[in-house]
Parts: structure tokens; sequence; C-alpha cells
């Protein structure tokens, strides 16, 4: 049985790089140590919670061999094993790759001499710690039985630093000198100076001899940048380090370790006093902020200024952490109190009516009257379902300005004014590049790039669950775009951030633009992305005539290699076997095998057979701004002189797949995401979005962080953002855009404990994901939950009391632990021993846990922070990205890391339902975690909707299946515990309970019908009581739909569409998905996922902008639909012609059936435009068929059961008409 390789905490790392076609000497030879006591190199401490062991219990020497395997195309493989396993075939544990091809920032190299000696060990040592801050060059791949495996382009191996230096364009910035930067031989290769800036050793010491200050922040150079090494360590003891600001590069960055605060007092969590002294000499400051009085303007005196003799008074500092980061505001009471008054009208009034025709059947058609009575009764208690949670709707909005002057504004410990912004990782996920075109997910990815947040602090992660060599060739030529998309739109502040919807939008793109050079630049760029489109679109045939020209020429060599074999064992030339059939693989640029899914499948290479992939498209940036220049310079295509040119890292992620395991579709691959988010980026917030939906507003990350960060925001499990969508066609003929929905329910919910989860276009706190308690919590006990009692789940459980809940039981998971420096607790959890049977064996991924819990937390001085972290301490960069973090990044998305944990169970996204997200935000609520929806005035995000209708209709369908299955599940919300409150699980409950009710709705629709060929009616006549109660119902239901229009901002239109859709819907995809439903819980037959084809960014007319619309492609669930149109259609006509000949008409049965039909019939009508196809294009000959068809219907049907009195008019003269 194989197990996954597992570094012990501690361990010193042994890396091993020779040269291709170098020979394999001992193994000490070449070999470069690190020490046991700083560990690996990553955003988190490499070590494990419960100690220095690692979790399999191992203590041997864990060993990073660089081997070289000889592959073509000039590239190399490097394997990683064990000490004195490495050429253990039978060793019982799985080897991971690394594998490194050519990508925009790293190209290829002349290859290295193969008669090359080795490099002695301090230079290869430099040279491999220096490699490890640039590996966007290498694709890591592995997995179960399979050895791990890097592809590495060839570089030059002499001067070592050096060489690494000019790879990544780290050239002395003086101007005038392109020499290599200057990189200290301590702290893993950093410049001279804390600011980052790079200059060669010549300009360095010319700059040291002359002033000593650094030509980036003209501030002097440290005296002990070389060699006083262990003089830095000396200074950041425990109790200095706290003291100084939290900004030294020369300083690990180690949230755990930083948590510890000293205080005077003794009291724990409270910042140590501040040295003002200290601080004036560090900021080289005389007077400012702090002092009894400083001059105005830094003069003094200065007359004419109001404030005291001369002098400004002081600003207000308390007030800056008591302004609020949001702010909430409630409907006006005009609007609803009238909203609430007609709920509760017309919810008696249905409660008469129901009595009425309860007590009153219709005696001439009892089974006509039980249906449509218990249909009504039904349709009264889903209202009442829907209409309940909308009672308290809320609007929010952010303040910008406050987040940028409370996180981004210099302070006593962040003298510089850098980010205090928590990370955030965005997922982008894909599936398809054929129902997903690539192009659409390059857009997607290049809005998130250029998004308006710290750029040391974004990081973008794309999922390709199928594995595709398009999907990765295509990132590839999106991140050499991006290197010229991003600052051009920080440059000119363009909006949106796609180039797609930038360069095609019908407006004066020169609004609000002053720079003179923006319209070249604009062309240039307009320029660059229609030839970017062109090789994008190009790559499916580049990829396929290149595979067959590797194939043909492997076909050649195996032939050729065959006949030589077949005449050196004597064969005769025309006895010859015929060479075996070839496997058509599917092959990289560099002339390697892709490790993913083949476009013709084969073992080891298909779409549920394939090794795990990782590569790191874009390194992560530096933490210092990297200022452009002139094109002519810096080799751009625009001048970016003034512009930070740095692009955010960007990571390619296809997790592994092989038969035999549940990969459980996109919940499975964004659980993948979490994982190796959390080992190479860290950040303690997440925003998930669909591969469609691109960042229409940059600043919408800085809004969603508003709410995370704002005082309660601790409470905050996820940020929810309304899905808005572009493509529709004008009139919505099938209500995609679903305003009733995100502007209507959403909002109402968001009054509530928090809106529902919905796949895409929200931040999540990581910790919440991971399935943690909040901090605090309310249970709601008693009738209708009035009576509340607040918990405080970090609050140490009293001895010897009874008082303690059950929240400290075992099923509770509290917020992790941060440890100090002796690894002693700070925080209540349980045993950290459960945490790798919970999150896995990966050490890394444990340790990175209470790191992100300490990133997302509230700043001390924020009100009713009981635990928060001081300010600026995320203002320090984070370590560099290396090879050994992200092969670690590649067992944890191997197929069987999910065995035996809770993966998918309660941490991460939540398996066994198509709707995952439902599920997912309703698991936090449960727990006690709140949620906030943000709208914001410019759209957050915008995507795009199916407009066929045979897709909308599965859209809906997958859905409503998944609805079905939260119904029967423990996920229902007649189950959910005391946190949540009593509206909030009805919405939830609405949620499982809507699609049941396309049951009575598709009787109801057929109703009318039945009782105009039968001529009977629900009720006995039309008094004046039943059209009363009818007339009551309609118009409630008419105000309240003006009311919910007034304060949710939607259209009538778009409410009417609503109501339609929410007809055809019932008639068709919920039938289906409740059967599909009741066949999986009683049969267990499984649901198959269908996903929703995306439509691409092509340069279609405007023309034929819409052709999907118009197009009719036949399904099974159009035919009940249908079924009910023709029957209501036919049975109107015969009714019509039935009351003409009678004798004794009964009109009012005709028009109430004939009311009735007439509202289904309005209801499926787009429905039915929808399958006439394009305007215009229907002969009109189909018409006259129709009316001659129903025609002749119904005059055989008066033939066949004639009205009463004229059979005989009929028998013996034939028909007269009247």
């Amino acid at each position: 049985m194989s197990r996954r390789l597992s570094l012990p905490a501690g361990s010193p790392v042994t890396v091993t790089v020779s040269p291709v076609g170098a020979k394999t000497g001992s193994p000490g030879d070449g070999v470069v140590k690190r020490g046991g006591g700083g560990g690996l190199t990553s955003p988190a401490p490499r070590h494990s919670l419960g100690g220095s062991h690692s979790l399999g219990g191992s203590s041997s020497t864990a060993t990073l061999q660089v081997s070289p395997v000889r592959r073509s195309g000039g590239s190399r493989y490097l394997g990683a094993s064990r000490d004195g396993d490495g050429m253990d075939a039978s060793a019982e544990f799985v080897h991971y790759t690394v594998h490194i091809p050519p990508t925009p920032e790293r190209t290829a190299s002349a290859a290295m001499d193969s008669d090359e000696a080795p490099p002695p060990a301090d230079e290869e040592g430099a040279e491999v710690r220096a490699q490890r801050s640039y590996i966007s060059g290498t694709i890591f791949t592995g997995g179960l039985n399979q050895a791990t495996r890097g592809h590495v382009l060839n570089t030059s191996t002499d001067g070592g630093a050096r060489a690494v230096a000019a790879s990544g364009n780290m050239s002395c910035k003086m101007r005038g000198c392109d020499m290599p930067a200057y990189l200290t031989s301590g702290g893993g290769g950093q410049p001279p100076c804390d600011c980052g800036f790079m200059i060669c050793r010549e300009c360095y010491m010319d700059c040291v001899a002359g002033a000593g200050n650094c030509p980036g922040c003209k501030e002097p150079y440290s005296a002990g940048s070389e060699t006083d090494d262990d003089e830095d360590e000396a200074v950041s003891s425990s109790e200095e380090r706290d003291q100084l600001p939290l900004t030294s590069m020369a300083k690990r960055f180690s949230l755990v370790h930083s948590m510890k605060v000293p205080s005077s007092n003794g009291c724990a969590g409270k910042p140590a006093e501040f040295d003002h002294a200290r601080w004036l000499f560090e900021t080289k400051g005389t007077y400012g902020y702090g002092n009894a009085l400083w001059p105005k303007d830094g003069h003094g005196g200065g007359g004419g200024g109001t404030g005291f003799a001369g002098f400004e008074e002081p600003p207000n500092f308390g007030a800056r952490c008591r302004r609020p980061l949001t702010r909430k505001t409630s409907i006006s009471q005009a609007i609803l109190s009238p909203y609430r008054l007609l709920i509760a009208i017309r919810l008696v009034a249905l409660g008469f009516f129901l009595a009425w025709r309860i007590r009153h059947p219709n005696p001439e058609a009892v089974w006509l009257w039980a249906l449509s009575v218990t249909c009504e009764v039904w349709f009264a208690f889903s209202w009442l379902l829907d209409s309940l949670p909308k009672l308290c709707p809320i609007h929010r909005a952010a303040d910008l300005d406050v987040l940028a002057e409370r996180f981004e504004s210099p302070t006593a410990r962040n003298p510089k004014g850098r980010s205090d912004l928590p990370g955030i990782d965005v997922f982008v996920s894909t599936a398809d590049p054929e129902k997903e075109p690539p192009l659409v997910t390059a857009n997607t990815i290049l809005s998130i790039l250029a998004a308006d947040y710290p750029v040391e602090k974004l990081a973008c992660y794309l999922s390709d669950d199928g594995g595709a060599l398009l999907t990765f060739e295509a990132l590839a030529e999106t991140a050499s775009f991006a290197r010229t998309w991003v600052p051009f739109c920080r440059k000119h502040g363009v909006e949106p951030r796609s180039p797609e919807a930038y360069f095609g939008q019908k407006r004066d793109f020169l609004k609000n633009k002053v720079r003179v050079d923006f319209v070249r630049e604009r062309r240039k760029v307009k320029r660059e992305y229609d030839e970017f489109k062109v090789r994008v679109n190009s790559l499916p045939e580049a990829i396929r005539r290149r595979s067959d020209a590797y194939n043909a020429g492997e076909e050649l060599r195996a032939r050729r290699r065959q006949q030589e074999e077949a005449m050196a064992a004597g064969a005769l030339p025309g006895a010859l076997p015929e060479a075996a059939a070839a496997v058509k693989a599917t092959w990289m640029s560099d002339g390697s095998h892709w490790p993913g899914t083949w476009l013709t499948a084969a073992s080891d290479h298909s779409r549920g057979d394939h090794a795990g992939i990782i590569q790191a498209m874009l390194a992560p940036p530096t933490s210092e701004p990297v200022m452009g220049g002139e094109p002519a310079e810096f080799g751009v295509l625009i001048d970016t002189t003034g512009v930070d040119i740095r692009v955010p890292m960007l990571v390619y992620v296809s997790r592994e797949k092989r038969p035999g395991y549940d990969h459980n579709k996109k919940a499975g691959a964004m659980n993948a995401l979490v994982r190796t988010s959390a080992i190479m980026s860290n950040g303690p917030f997440i925003l998930n979005l669909d591969c469609d939906h691109y960042v229409h507003n940059s600043a919408a990350l800085r809004e969603g962080m508003c709410f995370m960060l704002d005082r309660g925001g601790d409470r905050v499990c996820y940020v929810q953002f309304p899905q808005r969508f572009e493509g529709i066609d004008p009139n919505d003929r099938y209500a995609n855009h679903n305003l009733v929905f995100f502007d209507v329910a959403m909002r109402a919910m968001d009054g509530l404990q928090g809106p529902m989860y919905v796949g895409t276009g929200c931040v999540f706190r990581r910790t919440a994901l991971y399935g943690f308690s909040p901090p605090r919590a309310t249970e709601h006990h008693g009738w209708l939950g009035r009576k509340k009692i607040k918990l405080f789940l970090r609050r140490k459980p009293t001895m010897g009391k009874k008082t303690d809940r059950e929240n400290n039981n075992e099923k509770e998971m509290m917020l992790p632990p941060i440890e100090d420096d002796s690894f002693q607790q700070l925080d209540d959890i349980e045993s950290s021993a459960l945490l790798p049977r919970r999150f896995g064996s990966s050490a890394t991924f444990v340790a990175s846990i209470p790191v992100a819990e300490y990133q997302g937390r509230l700043l001390q001085d924020t009100p009713g922070a009981h635990q928060g972290r001081p300010a600026g301490a995320l203002a320090v960069p984070r370590e560099p990205l290396d090879a050994a973090t992200v092969a670690e990044a590649i067992s944890v998305v191997s197929c069987f890391y999910e065995d035996k944990t809770e993966w998918g169970r309660r941490i991460g996204w939540i398996y066994g339902s198509v709707t995952e997200d439902v599920v997912t935000g309703y698991r936090m609520h449960n727990r006690g975690w709140r949620s906030v929806y943000c709208v914001t005035r410019r759209d957050a995000f915008r995507g795009t909707a199916p407009i066929n209708l045979t897709d909308r209709l599965h859209q809906v369908l997958r859905w409503a299946t998944g609805s079905v299955e939260i119904f029967f599940s423990r996920n229902n919300a007649l189950f959910a515990s005391r946190r949540m409150k009593l509206l909030q699980r009805v919405a939830y409950f609405n949620v499982g309970m809507y699609p049941f009710t396309s049951v009575f709705l598709l009787v109801y629709c057929v109703l009318p019908a039945v009782s105009l060929f039968s001529g009977k009616f629900i009720v006995q006549s039309l008094n004046v009581t039943f059209l009363a109660f009818l007339l009551i119902i309609t118009v409630t239901l008419c105000l309240l739909a003006l009311l919910e229009i007034k304060w949710s901002g939607i259209t009538l239109n778009e409410w009417w569409r609503n109501e339609q859709f929410w007809v055809i819907g019932g008639t068709s995809a919920h039938p289906a998905a409740v059967l599909q439903g009741l066949l999986k819980v009683i049969a267990g037959v499984d649901i198959s996922f269908t996903l929703t084809s995306k439509p691409g960014t092509g340069d279609d007319s405007e023309e034929d902008a819409f052709a999907e619309l118009y197009e009719v492609r036949w399904s099974f669930l159009m035919v009940p639909p249908v079924t009910i149109m023709m029957v209501n259609a036919v049975a109107v006509a015969v009714a019509s012609a039935r009351t003409l000949y009678s004798e004794f008409p009964q009109w009012s049965k005709l028009l109430g059936g004939a009311f009735f039909s007439f509202w289904v019939l309005c209801h499926l009508y787009p429905f039915a435009k929808g399958l006439l196809g394009r305007r215009g294009r229907v002969p009109t000959i189909v018409f006259v068929w129709s009316g001659l068809i129903a025609m002749t219907v119904s005059l055989l049907w008066v033939y066949i059961s004639p009205p009463a009195g004229a059979r005989e008019r009929i028998g013996g003269g034939g028909f007269s008409f009247p």
C-alpha cells in the first residue's frame, strides 16, 4: 500500500542539483543542506501543531533529490524522494514530481554543457536558494503511485544568484547600468536595502562610499547588511521585535510569532507602549502628530490660520477607529409598513377563501372541486413560505475612503504606509474548453489580475478539472498579455478591466480621460489584444498539428527500430512484421508529453485518469512597487513611467483523477484549490468565480473587505455579490437576469441572518470554510425563537459548572490555536491531534490554519473586537515561493488525500448535492455564522447566461434537482440548529420545497381545459362571494408586486418575466427534478451533471448577437408545456363552439374556464415564442393549418358530444351556423 511522502517538521532538507548528462556521483556530492531549525520556506510555518515530529511519526531526514531524466526537446525532469530510498523501486511511499515548461516569466535558455563541472557547494546553494523565488517555469506533476517530477527548462548555471537575477529581470535600476542585481548572502538573497531597490554591486559600493543613501527610498543603507546577520537576530528578540515597526525585510513572516505582544500592565493582547523617541529617530522626523503643539505647515507662527495662537487644532485620532467601514440602511417605513400590512391582509383573505371553498363543494363535479382545492391550499402554503422571509429587507453600503485610511496609511507600526489589508485568493473553475471557451476564461483571469487591490496580497488560481492542454497554453498566453494589460488599466483607470468587455463598449471611451497619450496607447493595446485573440483561437489547431507531427515522428522511429531489430535477428526484408499502432499522444511545445488529458484518450491521460498538475504561471510579486519606464528602455508596449508594473501571482491547477475514486465534480475541484492555496499563498479570504464571470468593478474586492473587517465582521462567513449578466436579449424572454431573486429575495434575507451562497461572486472567510464555529453566536429558544442566548465560543469553560453548553462537545470545532514562541496555545481549541484526522496528513497545510485565522482578524482598535491583531501586522512581505512548497501542494491535490478526512462532509464545499453552493452556505449559517449581501453601485461581477430555451431549462433542472436532494437529506432546514433564525429556516426550507409545487401546478394548468371539455367548473356557480375573494387576492398580489418593485429597484416587466418563467419552469424542469430526486432516494439512481455551455467572445455582428435565442433544440422537458398549451387551446375552441350551438348556453362556465386557460397561455407565451424560432421565419401556412386543425377538432367534439337539446337538429339536418 502506498502512502504520501511527508516531510518531518524541523528536519533538514537536502537538495541535489546535477546538470544534464552528469554522471551520478555519491549522495554527498554537490549537496547543499539547510538546517532544520528554519524548516521549509513557505507563507506558513513548516511545523506540526503537536510538536516537531511529522504526522507519520518518522524522524528520518527528508531529502529532495533533483536528478536529470533525459527527454526530448532539451528539457529535464526532477524527482523527489527520501534519503537512501531514492533508487529503491520497492519503497512503500509515493514519489511526487516537479514539472517545468516555458512560461512568460522564464524563457528557454541555452542547454547546459554536459561536460561542465558542477559548481562549488556554496555557489550551488546560493543558486538553489535564489531559484526558489522564481519557480514560474516549472510544472509540478504527481499522483497515486507515480514519481513526482519537475519538467525543467535548461538554464545556465554559471554565476549562481547572478544567473537567477538575470533570468528574473533583476538588473540594476540605476540609469545607464544593466548589470545583474547584487543580492546579499543572508536571508535567501535579498537586495541590500529593505525597500527592495535593485542595484548592482559596483553601484552599491559607489553609493555607500558617497552619501550612503539608497537611490530608491533615499534612506541610508544599514551598516550590517552584508555580515551582521547575528546582530539582526539579537535585535529581533521577543521584546524588542514587538516594539520595532513590523516592516523590517530581515525578519521572517511568521504571524503566529508576531501575535505575542507584551504589555507593561500585564494585559495580554494589548499593544506595548509606543517609544516616541525611537519612532522619531527611525523616521528622521522632528515634530508631528502626537506632540503637544506643532507648527502649521511645519514652520510655526504663521498667523492667518484658525486654531490656537496660529497653530492648527490637533486632529481627532479617536474618530479614525470609530468611523465605520459600512453602514446599513433600512427600507423606508412608508414602503415597508404597507408592504407588511398587505402580506397580512392577503394571508387573511387566503384563509377565508380556502375556508369558503372547503365548505362549498361542487356536487356536480366533486373530483374537479377536490383537485382545485388541494392545489389552492398548496399554492397558499408556498406563497407564505416565499413571503415571510421578505419582511425585513435592508440596504448596505461600504466606505472605501475609510478602508484606505485605516489599512493603507502610515502608522507607528507601519511607517512606510504599506498595505495592511489581508490577502485574497481568487478561484476560477473550468472543466471543458469546448463548452467553456478559453478566451472567456482568459478575460476573467485578466480582469482579476487588474483588480484594484494590493498586488502582493492577491493570488489567482485556475482549476482545470478537464486537464486540457488547450486551457494550459491559453493561460500561458494570458499571463504574457497580462504584463501589457494590467499596467494599462492602472495607468488610465479603465473600467471594466476585462479587455473583451472594455473594447466592446458602445460608448465614448474618452470620457473622463485627461492623459494625452491615452488614445495612442489604447490603440496599441487594442491591436495587441486582437493578436492575443488570434493566438488563443488558433491554439486548438496548433496543438493538433503539433501532436500529429510528433506522433508521426514517433511512429517512424518505432518502425525503423523494429526493422533494425528484425534485420539483426536475421529476418528477410519481405517478411518484416507490421509495426504496432502507436499511442496518439498530445505534445507540449517543448517536445514532451502533456501529463494531463490527451486529445485521444489513453491510459493515465483521459478525463478521469490523469496526474495532478500545478504550474505557477506568474510568480509572487515583490513587496515593494516596481515602477516602469519608457517603452524603449523596458521593452514594453506602452509608457509605464510612474506605474507599478507588478502582476499578481497566477497558478494553474489540475487535480489528480483516477478510476475508482469519486472526484465530486465542482465541489471536489474547489476543495483542491482550498488546500493548494493554503500552502502556496494562504490568503485568509477566498473569492470564487465561474470562468465566465469577470470583475466588472475593480474596487469590488475592497468593498467586500469592508464588511469582513468592520465591527462584527469576525462573525461574517462570506460576502455574497449579486449575479449580473450580459449578452441577454433586451426583452429577457426567459428571465435570465433573475432580478426578483437577486434584488428582492436576497436583499430580504440580508435582513435576517444573511443571503444564501449562489455559487459564484462570493468572498469567503477561510476559517469558515474549514468548518470552524464563529467567535460568537446566538441560540434562539422559545416560541418563534424569541428567547436569545448569547454564546462566546472562545471563552474558556468554567470548571465544575453545568452552564457550559454543548458547544464544547466533540461536534464543535472552535477557532484554531495561535501559538507563541514556546508553542503555548493562546486560545481554546479542541486537541490539535484531531486536526490531521479532519484536514488530512499534510503538516504544512495544518500549520497554515492558525496563520490564516490570525490574518483574518479585526484590528485591535476596532470597537467590539475581543481578540484582534495589531495594526501593521500584515504590512510585511510574504516569503518567496520555492519548489518544496509547490511539491507539497501537489500532494494535497492527489485523488486519495481526502480519504478518511472530513473534506466534503464538514470542511470546504459540501459533497452529495448538485447544488453544493446552497448546502455549503446552509452549513455555515447552521453553525451560527452570518453572511452579508453587497450590492455595489457599479456591478461587481458580470457573467453570461444561456439564452437558448433548451440550455435554460437544463440549467433550471440542475438547480431544482439539487433542491430536491436537499429536501431529502439532513441539510433540510427542518433539522437546523437553534443558531439559525426562524425566518432564515423558512427561507432555506422554501429552497428545498419549491420544486414540489410543480406537481400541483401541472394539475392546475390542466384543470381549465378539463373544465371546458366537461362543461363543469371548480365552483357550482360564479357567485359574488367567489368573485370578491378572487378580486381581493389578485389586487393584493398586484399591490405587493408594485411595492417590491419600489423598494428593490426592479421594473414591472422584469417582475412579469419572472412570473412567466415560474410557470414555464414549473411545468417542464421542476417535475423532472422531482422525479430524478425520488429515483435517487428510492432506487439510488445517480443524477448526471450537465455542464452549462458558455457563449464565446467571437466577433459576431449585431444581427447574429442573439442567434442562440432562436435556435430550437428539442428536449423531453418541452413535452409537458407543449401538451398544456395544445390542450388549453383546443379546449377553448371546443367550449366556445359548444356554447354557441347550445340552446341554453352557459356563458358563466365558459368565461370562467376560458379565463383560467387564458391565464395559463399568457404565462407560457415566451415558451411558445421560443418554439417558433426566429421571427418571420415561420411559414404562414403553419398558422393556417393550426387554425383549421383546431376548428376541425372543435366540430368533431361537438358532433360526438353535442349540447343538450341540439342532438335532433344535428342528426336531422347537420350543422347550422347562427
